[in-house]
């Protein structure tokens, strides 16, 4: 451990150290890695992994079990930073605890079924304690590429902290492990009148606790599980939320005959097809809440597990709000309609898909370029800790471009894990 730290801040430890390493990539001198003389130069044997969220956590945690040195890149100043930093106060987990531990190490077992934003953190901070992982906070990763002159990534961050002069680092590596999370950027919607409005605009990664609204009329611009539960909130401390539906929406049960919908939904998956197990979900989800679209609330043509699994929407998971929707105490307003005056606060409830950095360093979505190469993101594993979509073939979705065959870059989902399947993952790297 005390060779990996000092290959972190000493940028030339493993050019002095090359004799004590194996594979060429650690007697690599600084000079023929064409890095800018003003930045500081960091040459590491393992992969750099981008993200200390969970699935940056799990990825380093992994890799440590298997005798794989890591790097965590990390742009806050914290783990997790979106659950600590960007969540309201009531936010629970929406899966039972056993869906979204990470690997290596359960949720204690006094935790209750969904444990709350404190209790997740709390578990993430004893997570890396117990691996002994050490990110590197106030690292903004603004480009990686791949120099194939070199035959190696150079991934290049820009201090993010508080001071005004600004450093600069490039990283070395041979493998890239982008875990930004799915929903790293907020969105702020164009609404038609929004210019015209004299009230506040807060987005909801702001949001902490419905106190603050008291007795204020607030607009929740969002139907999505943090769109309903952020209006539940509100409606909870005497606020007075109306809801924007800018799509349709699947809202379920949070639990179904005694079970949680997620874990009743990968049960049947064993044996139905989606489609079926689709059906089954929406005949009960209508004799329990009955026909949302009465409320405004329109349900997609495509089922929610098919949706989950082509598009990545999921579905909403009630825990209250529909009830308070039927009786008037939260109202729906359809998109498009001018916020009415009477408006005291607009919550935007969105965030991006901001998931991966192309060569360029730009951030893109999947249509962003028109030819893919070999790169290929991994997907989580497919049994009872998989995602919603675990139930179909194993997925590979290209991540960036390069035409070298050595290049790898591989991108962790969310939360979701199969210990089973991380073989599969780190074999390249072993």
């Amino acid at each position: 451990m005390e060779a990996e730290c000092k290959s972190v801040h000493d940028p030339f430890y493993c050019h002095h150290q090359r004799g004590n390493c194996s594979g060429h990539f650690m007697s690599m001198k600084p000079e023929m890695i064409g890095a800018k003389a003003e930045d500081r130069r960091v040459l590491f044997p393992g992969p750099i992994v981008v993200g200390a969220g969970p699935s940056g956590l799990a990825a380093a945690a992994c890799l440590k079990d298997k005798g794989i040195p890591s790097l965590i890149l990390e742009r806050s100043n914290c783990i997790a930073s979106l659950w600590q930093l960007r969540t309201y106060d009531r936010l629970r987990l929406h899966l039972p605890k056993r869906f979204c531990e990470l690997p290596l190490l359960p949720f204690p077992s006094w935790f209750p079924t969904y444990p709350t934003k404190q209790q997740f953190v709390a578990y993430l901070e004893a997570y890396v304690r117990q691996f002994d992982i050490q990110p590197v906070f106030n690292a903004s990763v603004v480009a990686a590429e791949y120099d194939a002159a070199a035959g190696f990534w150079r991934v290049r961050t820009v201090s993010s902290g508080g001071g005004s002069e600004k450093e600069r680092t490039e990283y070395v590596c041979r493998w890239v492990v982008v875990a930004t999370g799915e929903n790293a950027e907020a969105v702020l919607p164009e609404i038609a009148g929004m210019e015209e409005f004299k009230g506040s605009v807060v987005h909801t990664s702001l949001y902490r606790s419905g106190d603050v609204y008291r007795n204020k009329r607030v607009l929740v611009v969002g139907c999505g599980n943090s769109g309903m539960e952020v209006s539940l909130d509100l409606c909870n401390h005497n606020a007075h939320p109306s809801l924007v539906v800018r799509d349709s929406v699947h809202i379920l049960p949070r639990e179904m005959l005694g079970r949680s919908t997620f874990e009743l939904s990968m049960w049947l998956l064993k044996w139905l097809s989606v489609k079926t197990v689709d059906r089954f979900l929406l005949l009960v989800a209508r004799l329990v809440l009955g026909d949302t679209s009465k409320f405004g609330l329109r349900r997609p043509q495509v089922g929610p597990l098919e949706l989950k699994s082509l598009s990545g929407k999921t579905p909403v998971l009630d825990v209250g709000t529909l009830a308070k929707i039927k009786s008037g105490d939260i109202k729906v307003r359809l998109v498009g309609h001018t916020p009415p005056r009477s408006i005291d606060k607009v919550l935007p409830c969105l965030l991006s898909l901001h998931l991966i950095l192309w060569n360029s360093g730009a951030p893109c979505r999947k249509a962003d370029h028109g030819t893919w190469s070999r790169i290929c993101r991994w997907h989580s594993g497919r049994i009872r800790r998989g995602n919603l979509g675990n139930r179909l073939p194993e997925q590979r979705t290209p991540l960036a471009t390069s035409t070298h065959p050595s290049c790898s870059i591989y991108s962790v989902p969310m939360m979701h894990y199969n210990i089973s399947d991380t073989d599969d993952f780190f074999r390249p790297l072993l």
